[in-house]
């Protein structure tokens, strides 16, 4: 048995409000906000993640938005591009055509992708592998195993499985998810948060101290 105690690139230990990109990564026509971090090899296109939002490596976002504090695990992807599968071919040189020196690109596939967009909430955790599909809103909370297909909206602090995926439980009863979304959390301020490090770490504590006693939960 062969013991390494160091190899390879170290973990990065901080972060800062300007956006931490690892060299390669692809991102046109999208915004990052602050404390974010993009891993090597992720790609976006005509996307937007918020703060404190992280993407782990090969992660591909295609039409689509994060909120903040997202939590993408590596090889997940959002909004991969449909074809137009009802035309003779689903093959893209009928719409990329300048590519093959065919002619016109047609602009109109790419609006059409782009009103497919997912919409992906404030602390969502999205595991290894998983796919959402386009038009798909996930709320926030929300948490997607590995591996899942997302093939349609996914509620509130709300586990989803499988393929294609279904809900598995929930994250919080209602009443807790309830006031818990009351507090909107993710708005607050990075000095706010740091001040009460200590209640994110304990729910009960947080609670007590930050959400309202009692909030009509969402059907």
């Amino acid at each position: 048995m062969v013991y390494i105690e160091d190899h390879g690139t170290d973990r990065i230990r901080e972060l800062g409000p300007e956006p931490t990109l690892h060299e390669p990564v692809s991102i046109s026509e999208s915004e990052l906000g602050a404390w974010t971090e993009v891993r090597a090899e992720a790609r976006l296109n005509e996307s937007a993640i918020g703060d404190y939002t992280y993407l782990m490596e090969r992660v591909q976002l295609d039409y689509a938005t994060v909120g903040k504090f997202g939590n993408v695990a590596a090889d997940a992807r959002l909004g991969p591009t449909n074809h137009p599968i009802d035309r003779p071919t689903a093959h893209h040189f009928t719409y990329r055509a300048g590519m093959y020196e065919m002619g016109e690109d047609d602009e109109s596939i790419f609006e059409w992708r782009a009103d497919q967009s997912v919409k992906v909430g404030h602390d969502v955790w999205l595991g290894h592998g998983a796919i959402v599909l386009p038009g798909v809103s996930i709320g926030n909370g929300a948490v997607v195993a590995a591996g899942a297909v997302v093939s349609r909206d996914v509620p509130p602090y709300t586990v989803v499985a499988g393929v294609p995926a279904d809900p598995i439980r929930r994250r919080f009863d209602p009443e807790i998810a309830a006031r818990i979304e009351a507090t909107e959390w993710w708005d607050w301020d990075h000095a706010t948060l740091a001040e009460r490090l200590d209640a994110f770490r304990n729910l009960d504590l947080f609670l007590e101290r930050y959400a309202p006693e009692s909030v009509e939960a969402a059907d």
